[in-house]
This record gives structure tokens, C-alpha cells and sequence, in this order.
């Protein structure tokens, strides 16, 4: 399968609503991603047009964009439906990543690994840790379990050379030292703790 830029996700800041004992609650986010057409800037902190709601969590210098397989978005579809009976598709950027791409799971990828995807080259820094946001966001209380559990955690990427990119781009992937894929990074860290999901 090529390697390939299917959907390039952004979002700002807005608000999910949970309810729980404390009643209903807004939660700043910028969960909810939604594709752009074209060419986008990518700077040093991300994808011009995307926010984030917290950066002690998501954003900064090494997570400043956020890749997701497409190959697991059927996975996801599977869990939700049977968990939510909704069996409406899931559209690109449902897991609030900023690129949804083809050919790039987590068992090939390796941390510091390159990416060079139009002018912008990122690099691989480390797996996502799902938080309480993707239960809400995907509508049942075990999805971040389950996504921490299962390895479909998606990779956060750091920006080494600034630039454009859009959706249909080609990856091109330029290996870096190669100790530890971003699965077996997940595996290690599962192994030491669990995140706090809920």
C-alpha cells in the first residue's frame, strides 16, 4: 500500500459535554476535526488553522501534529456500533488527528523516523495517550481503554523543517536509528502504567 496523506484534519477550540455526577459539564477542546481542502502551513507548533485545548497533553514541540492510520478507522467503526448502535461512518479526523494517512501503522513506524510529505519534513516523537475526551467523543466510556489497550494509538510528530503540505501528498519515509517502533514504545509503556483514561 502506498504511503500516502488522505486527510488533512484541523479544528479551534470549542467545548464537549459530558454528564456525569457533577451534572453537565463543558470541556474545552479542539477534539473536532474536520478536513480542509488544499495546501495548509505547517509551523513549528503545528498545522496553521489547529488548536489545542490543553498543551501540557497535546501540542507543543513534540507533539505538534498528530497522525492516525486510516487502517484503523474499521476497528473503530466495529467498536462504536457495537457499543452505541450508530452506525454512521466515521469521517476523517474522528480520532482528532491532524493527518489521516495510508500505509503507516504502528508496528512500522519507528521512533525518530522521518517524514518528508510536500515541503514539511516531521518526525516521529511518540505514541498518543488517549484521555477521557475520546470516550466522550466517541460515545462509550471504554474507548480510550480500548484504544490504549489495543495499540491503534496513532503517533505524534514534531515539525524539523517548516513548510506546506495538502491532502494526496505522498509520504516519504526517511529511517532514523531504529531501537524501538512506535508499538513496541506503546508495549513498553503499557507495560510500566496506565494512563489515567477516565
Amino acid at each position: 500500500m502506498s504511503m500516502q496523506v488522505v486527510s488533512i484534519n484541523v479544528a479551534t477550540i470549542g467545548n464537549l459535554f459530558v454528564n456525569d455526577d457533577e451534572g453537565m459539564r463543558r470541556i474545552p477542546s479542539a477534539y473536532d476535526k474536520r478536513g480542509v481542502a488544499g495546501a495548509v502551513q505547517v509551523r513549528q507548533l503545528g498545522i496553521v488553522g489547529d488548536e489545542q485545548a490543553d498543551r501540557n497533553v497535546h501540542g507543543g514541540i513534540d507533539k505538534a501534529v498528530y497522525a492516525y492510520p486510516l487502517e484503523h478507522y474499521a476497528f473503530w467503526q466495529e467498536r462504536r456500533q457495537a457499543a452505541t448502535r450508530r452506525d454512521d461512518a466515521l469521517p476523517y479526523g474522528a480520532l482528532a488527528e491532524n493527518l489521516t494517512m495510508t500505509g503507516l501503522t504502528e508496528d512500522a513506524v519507528w521512533i525518530g523516523d522521518r517524514l518528508r510529505i510536500g515541503s514539511v519534513l516531521l518526525e516521529v516523537t511518540e505514541p498518543r495517550q488517549p484521555c477521557f475526551k475520546f470516550n466522550i467523543r466517541m460515545g462509550f466510556a471504554q474507548a480510550s481503554k480500548l484504544m490504549w489497550q489495543s495499540g491503534a494509538t496513532g503517533f505524534y510528530l514534531k515539525v524539523i523543517e517548516e513548510g506546506s503540505m495538502e491532502a494526496g501528498d505522498a509520504i516519504v519515509l526517511l529511517p532514523g536509528v531504529r531501537n524501538e517502533t512506535v508499538a513496541e514504545f506503546s508495549e513498553r509503556r503499557r507495560t510500566r502504567r496506565q494512563p489515567d483514561l477516565f
